[in-house]
């Protein structure tokens, strides 16, 4: 008989994976029970972490602190948190495998549900917007380019949330990974939203671009190279230039800003001291810190205590 060869961080990981859980009945659909029924202190730290900016920002709508405009500064913030959620669904499977942390895997869920519930969070205030004139809406939807395009990812996520359910994973089969394979393309497209409807400024839309760039030079590495820190730390600084080459060709395509010394500073560091880090500063040390997790790990499973011997049951 062969002997089996040894066996892959991929393959221990998968087997570590929890299986599809089955579709839960009655009360169990609620976000902070885990898929045995029981309150799980991780889901709801993550569901209060999901609706607090939203809380906080329905409050400040309410009370008359969103400036001049309200509506449309309310808007903007709703779409870039949904936009940043959306991101942070596709970074839970690289931090999964980075911090070698198989119950991540579970929370992708319900954090893309999370960027789908801004996203209409962000059509809705933008409605508020326009005096609730739903035909107003539909005709800037149509007329504006970055609008239709908004609206588009809208509807690719509304179709996501709605098969995400473990009925539909199970009738749609195969199909259902190719199916939501398309978050990655909708992920770009709202960067790319978030870029056209920036003005002058484009820092939030750069850092999405970059962290973008990231997650998707995650997934092209071999599988074996995912978990490891030298890949991983190899990975920021890559990351981090072609965030600064897409924040330059915005700049130089789309603005009359001096493209090329916006590039420069991302090589000042004393400016980055004192007006704040560029997005592709930002990218590289994010990007590094992700790169020590497997290290952290290790050490902290070092640290871990050894159970001691039971002493041998008495006859």
């Amino acid at each position: 008989m062969a002997t089996p060869g040894p066996t892959t961080h991929m393959e221990r990981m998968s087997r570590r994976t929890p299986s599809p859980p089955r579709r839960p009945r009655g009360w169990r659909w609620l976000p902070w029970l885990d898929h045995g029924g029981r309150v799980s202190a991780l889901r709801i730290a993550v569901l209060i972490a999901l609706a607090s900016p939203g809380t906080v920002l329905l409050a400040e709508l309410a009370a008359g602190l969103m400036g001049a405009e309200p509506w449309k500064a309310a808007t903007r913030e709703a779409g870039t948190r949904a936009a940043y959620i959306l991101l942070i669904s596709l970074a839970v499977t690289p931090l999964r495998f980075a911090a070698d942390w198989p119950r991540a895997a579970t929370l992708r869920r319900m954090v893309g549900l999370g960027a789908l519930a801004y996203a209409l969070l962000h059509l809705t205030l933008y409605a508020g917007h326009l005096a609730w004139d739903w035909l107003a809406v539909a005709g800037e939807i149509a007329t504006r380019i970055y609008l239709t395009l908004g609206f588009a990812v809208l509807l690719g996520l509304s179709v996501l949330g709605w098969t995400s359910t473990d009925g539909w994973q199970a009738r749609l089969g195969r199909r259902w990974k190719r199916l939501h394979r398309l978050v990655y393309p909708l992920a770009a497209a709202a960067v790319l939203h978030a870029f056209l409807q920036s003005r002058g400024n484009a820092n939030a839309a750069v850092v999405m671009a970059g962290c973008w760039l990231w997650l998707m030079a995650w997934r092209l590495l071999p599988g074996r190279w995912r978990a490891q820190g030298v890949a991983l730390a190899v990975l920021a600084p890559l990351a981090a230039v072609g965030t600064a080459l897409v924040e330059w060709a915005w700049y130089a395509a789309a603005t009359n800003l001096p493209a090329g010394r916006i590039l420069a500073a991302n090589l000042d560091l004393d400016l980055a001291l004192l007006a704040g880090p560029r997005p592709a500063q930002g990218i590289l040390v994010a990007g590094l810190a992700v790169a020590l997790l497997p290290a952290l790990r290790r050490g902290l499973r070092r640290r871990r205590p050894v159970d001691s011997p039971r002493p041998p049951a008495q006859a």
